[in-house]
């Protein structure tokens, strides 16, 4: 970042928190736009983005110099989310400066996903970045460092295998349901929520020989929408629990604040059933099926957490794919980085040519006299040697302002910067007897 702001981001994700603690900090959509605004307008915050997923929360912010990034940052958790500190730092990490950019671009990238390579979470950033500018959150050297991870991501993808060997969440869930049925034909699956996951895992189970897709959703108009595309049925949200039991495979993902689904919910559907077998695919945070259904005989439910372990199967599959896609990864770290430090040199660059180019035209108008009786070409060649020598002269201490800035060096590129524009100034306006 530049000499006077700081980048840091702050954030859980399901390597550092269990899914009991990323559900007391999931943010719904309808509450991100808010939760932005309300990160931006804490104490040394200047830009502001919040990514929140069912695997991860994290802030990514540019705050003042003298900000305190950690204390600021946990403030805004422990009053937006009402949460004593003790309950959530301990799973917490912090990334600053080249860390920070290092972790957005995997993250971007997918290398820090539960499933190496899923490509959901490209569209997350997405989604998050719309909502941050939308907001006004995000503007100048965010803006630019998202729109570089959101490039860096579609490298990763293009010069890389990952994408094609990954295993997503949706089609993990499909070989659970595969394990607990045996075959899929002709399994009927109920769609509670129409989240993006879910209709992608419906896609999975219905290439798999599921027939019979029935959707519920609290918004009539959008569970019409998805059961059309998959020629199912819509089940009436109020009438949910006499109807679920009809479902082989109940996938939910709601984002509802309570559970949907107990322990007693379960037993009335397996007596309905008559002890036919019934799968809950709970990709919802927080969740929307107690665990403790799984007491119930014949009822197998799995949470988000419980897919990292079928994922974790496919993982040495991806880990040449992931190794190559790290090196490309870290590589662009670099050639940000570099660019963000050599964007620090160049107002001071600006200023040691605007200085130089004045001692030139100075020098010039001095000799003004002297150089009256040359023709236009003579004119024109002391202009154009001028000109080289200026440049030449410059190369030295242009080059050692670089490289002070590269080298992320701010105390020396501010007195390099001073001393050769005082010598710049000082050779324009000498002093001495008028």
């Amino acid at each position: 970042m530049s000499r006077n702001h700081q980048l840091v981001l702050m954030g859980i994700n399901h390597t550092t928190a269990p899914i009991e603690v990323r559900e007391r900090l999931a943010i719904p959509a309808g509450r991100l736009a808010d939760a932005t605004r309300t990160l931006v307008h804490q104490p040394g915050v200047r830009e502001g983005l919040i990514l929140s997923t069912c695997n991860r929360v994290e802030l990514l912010t540019v705050q003042e110099d003298d900000a305190v990034p950690g204390a600021d940052l946990l403030r805004f958790l422990e009053e937006y989310f009402t949460l004593a500190s003790a309950s959530i730092t301990p799973h917490l990490y912090e990334y600053r400066e080249r860390e920070a950019v290092r972790h957005l671009f995997r993250v971007a990238s997918s290398l820090d996903s539960m499933v190496v390579g899923e490509p959901q979470i490209l569209g997350q950033v997405k989604e998050s970045y719309t909502v941050a500018r939308e907001v006004g959150a995000v503007s100048g050297s965010l803006d630019a460092l998202i729109q570089r991870a959101f490039t860096v991501a579609k490298k990763v993808r293009s010069e890389t295998q990952i994408g094609s060997s990954s295993v997503s969440i949706a089609s993990v869930a499909v070989d659970l349901a595969r394990k607990i049925f045996g075959s899929l034909e002709g399994k009927t699956v109920l769609l509670v929520g129409a989240g993006k996951m879910s209709e992608l895992a419906a896609r999975h189970l219905i290439q798999q020989g599921a027939t019979n897709i029935l959707v519920a959703n609290r918004t009539l108009e959008r569970a019409e929408k998805i059961a059309a595309q998959f020629n199912g049925s819509v089940i009436p949200f109020d009438a949910l629990y006499d109807q679920a039991a009809r479902a082989d495979i109940v996938i939910t993902s709601t984002g509802a604040p309570e559970k949907l689904f107990g322990r007693s919910h379960g037993a009335h559907f397996l007596h309905s059933r008559r002890n036919r077998p019934m799968f809950f695919i709970d990709i919802a945070v927080p969740r929307d099926v107690d665990p403790r259904m799984n007491e119930v005989e014949g009822c197998f439910v799995y949470d988000i957490d419980d897919l990292q372990q079928v994922a974790a199967a496919n993982l040495a599959d991806r880990s040449r794919e992931a190794a190559a896609a790290e090196t490309i990864v870290t590589r662009e770290v670099d050639k940000y980085q570099e660019r963000v430090q050599s964007l620090d040199a160049a107002p001071a660059i600006r200023n040691l040519q605007e200085h130089a180019e004045n001692l030139r035209q100075s020098e010039l108008r001095r000799s003004a006299a002297r150089l009256s009786g040359l023709t236009a070409d003579q004119h024109e060649a002391v202009e154009a040697l001028t000109r080289a020598l200026t440049n030449k002269f410059l190369h030295a201490p242009m080059s050692a302002l670089r490289e002070a800035a590269r080298e992320g060096d701010s105390q020396a590129l501010s007195e390099l910067e001073s001393l050769y524009t005082n010598q710049a100034r000082n050779k324009a306006n000498p002093a001495g007897p008028k």
